[in-house]
């Protein structure tokens, strides 16, 4: 078994043991019984902010519903976070169950069966299809519920991300459409009548490299400008995905969110004309 790294900032120990907001794991144990989860809202408050002033201020922050799908900490990151990544039908029926606004969550992932895309298209949720075939399916759904879906178009892109602990783009993948079918796809979506809701570039996760983040997102950003044109409108969102890596083992050291958000903040100051209206999130 690999050795864990140290403590992560914000916890800490009381006599060598592992304490959550100042009671100690063994104390928590004994009083609620194991197994045992315990989160402390004013730590995730804290790590929101910290990224959040890290960020440029024209970034949104989502949370992805599947780093953790539990109710009542769905409903605290609600107030910190301006939308929700999903994966499933499953996690979009547990952020309305949370009463979270449908029009703040995005729907990404390959295999989409018909039941949930059309939970998704009647709630609003905005649909990032990961194929042409899913778009079509997505447009006749919408069509035969007499709803304009919200579509976005998740993007293979032809780089990927150095240093990550999952690649999902820089060749064939199961994520995406291939960023040279795009344009005619957004094309095709746009005719359709949908709300056209932009780009979803995930190039890979779990990155402690700051430099290799902050090239990627460059590329993303001159991927998206060039699909844009592309496309021939100007691109209304555009998701930078996550890949801001944990460190989970001995060695490992946090990722320098304040690098890569002073990088991305002096890109958006030089952002083309074709992202200049663009809301960009991660």
């Amino acid at each position: 078994m690999k050795p864990l790294g140290p403590i992560p900032a914000g916890f800490s120990a009381i006599d060598g043991e592992l304490a959550i907001a100042g009671h100690k794991a063994s104390a928590l144990a004994a009083e609620f019984g194991t197994p045992l989860f315990v989160y402390d809202a004013a730590l995730l408050t804290g790590r929101v902010a910290a990224l959040r002033a890290a960020m440029p201020a024209r970034l949104a922050l989502h949370y992805a519903v599947k780093a953790n799908p539990f109710g009542p900490l769905l409903a605290h990151m609600a107030g910190l976070v301006d939308g929700f990544d999903i994966a499933s039908g499953g996690e979009l029926a547990l952020v309305r169950a949370q009463q979270i606004d449908p029009a703040r969550v995005s729907f990404a992932g390959p295999g989409k069966r018909d039941a949930e895309l059309e939970a998704a298209i009647t709630a609003g949720v905005t649909l990032n299809v990961e194929s042409a075939r899913e778009a079509e399916r997505a447009l006749d759904m919408g069509g035969n519920l007499g709803v304009a879906p919200r579509l976005a178009i998740r993007v293979n892109p032809d780089f990927d991300l150095k240093g990550s602990g999952m690649k999902m783009g820089g060749g064939a993948k199961q994520f995406g459409i291939d960023a040279d079918k795009v344009p005619a796809l957004a094309r095709r979506i746009i005719g359709a009548g949908c709300e056209w809701r932009g780009f979803h570039i995930f190039a890979g996760s779990q990155a402690l490299d700051a430099a290799a983040i902050i090239d990627t997102q460059a590329q993303t950003l001159e991927l998206a400008a060039r699909l844009a044109d592309e496309t021939g409108t100007v691109l209304p969102k555009c998701n930078l995905g996550g890949g801001f890596g944990i460190p989970y083992f001995a060695g490992d050291v946090p990722v320098d969110i304040a690098a890569i958000g002073a990088a991305l903040d002096e890109r958006f100051a030089r952002l083309p004309a074709v992202l200049q209206e663009t809301a960009f999130c991660i």
